[in-house]
């Protein structure tokens, strides 16, 4: 493979110099958590910036909380290295970003309580992350997880064998991706994405408590749909038939952003083609994450110091 760096246990290492036990806890029994994070490249200002790094790390450490992993670094540590990581890396192109804290033990048995906990971070360019600019969906029939076994608002590792099942089953049906229903018969959220529907002139989500990440690309769409096209936001739950009578219906999610769906379980979704409200969320996103509304700079984290883009 070309020369990767990545962050390991506070310091920037060659990629080929890490290697994680075949005993590791995290290997054995899914004891990690991890963030999914996107830089963007503009060609304009010969800049990257990193998208809401901080919102993504302060999350981060809330999973770490509940998974019982102590890290001895802050969010400010975290930007820093993550930072230096991607000048070290060298990147000019949009870029996926991932960090994962784990159990590095190699005990048997699955607790959480044991030391030698450990972080990572790697990346990656990334475009596209479905090569699709539409998505035809289908319901599974895999309940989504609930937060009492195992927290879809912690983003454990684990819980993704959840979304493996799912996408496994709909993409060999021939769909592009999955919806969950809760075990209430709710909507959810996608396999990795969370879910909005617009009907009736208002954007609907469903809340926290159907057992969705509290996800923050989801939470920038309902900033710029209140804030810049002032459209009502709802959170509320939403039954599965309420997708096949919807205007428009999108996921958002870091590595997915803002995709449409134009079909679910075979039905049309509205006139077949993408929204209107998603055509004007979209456009409004991707000026946000190359920092070109003022309004929300504060969003994006600039990687290079002026005229400085080669690191060895």
């Amino acid at each position: 493979m070309n020369e990767s760096y990545v962050y390991y246990q506070g310091q920037i290492v060659d990629e080929n110099q890490v290697s994680i036990s075949i005993r590791s806890k995290a290997f054995n029994y899914g004891l990690a958590c991890f963030e999914g994070i996107r830089a963007y490249w503009d060609e304009e200002s010969e800049q990257l910036y990193a998208f809401r790094l901080r919102d993504h790390y302060e999350r981060l450490l809330q999973s770490c909380k509940a998974l019982y992993i102590n890290l001895p670094y802050t969010v400010d540590d975290l930007m820093e290295a993550t930072i230096q990581l991607l000048r070290k890396n060298n990147y000019k192109t949009n870029t996926y970003i991932r960090p994962i804290a784990y159990k590095g033990a190699d005990k048997i048995g699955p607790t959480l309580f044991d030391d030698d906990d450990r972080i990572l971070i790697y990346c990656q360019p990334l475009e596209s992350y479905t090569g699709k600019s539409a998505l035809k969906v289908a319901v599974t029939s895999w309940n989504r997880i609930e937060d009492n076994m195992l927290p879809p608002r912690v983003k454990a590792t684990a819980a993704y064998l959840n979304s493996g099942l799912a996408s496994l089953e709909v993409l060999r049906r021939g769909y592009d991706e999955a919806i969950f229903l809760t075990k209430s018969g709710h909507v959810c959220e996608g396999p990795g994405e969370n879910i909005f529907m617009v009907r009736k002139g208002k954007l609907i989500t469903p809340p926290p408590y159907d057992n969705i990440l509290e996800g923050i690309t989801r939470d920038t769409v309902m900033l710029l749909a209140k804030n810049e096209l002032g459209i009502e936001v709802v959170e509320r739950s939403i039954a599965r038939t309420e997708l096949y009578a919807s205007d428009e219906l999108f996921f958002s999610g870091t590595a997915m952003e803002v995709t449409p769906i134009v079909e679910v379980d075979d039905r049309v979704v509205g006139n077949g083609h993408p929204g209107e409200v998603w055509s004007k969320i979209k456009e409004l996103f991707n000026n946000l994450t190359v920092a070109k509304n003022p309004k929300y700079s504060y969003f994006c984290t600039p990687i290079y110091e002026k005229n400085e883009y080669e690191y060895i």
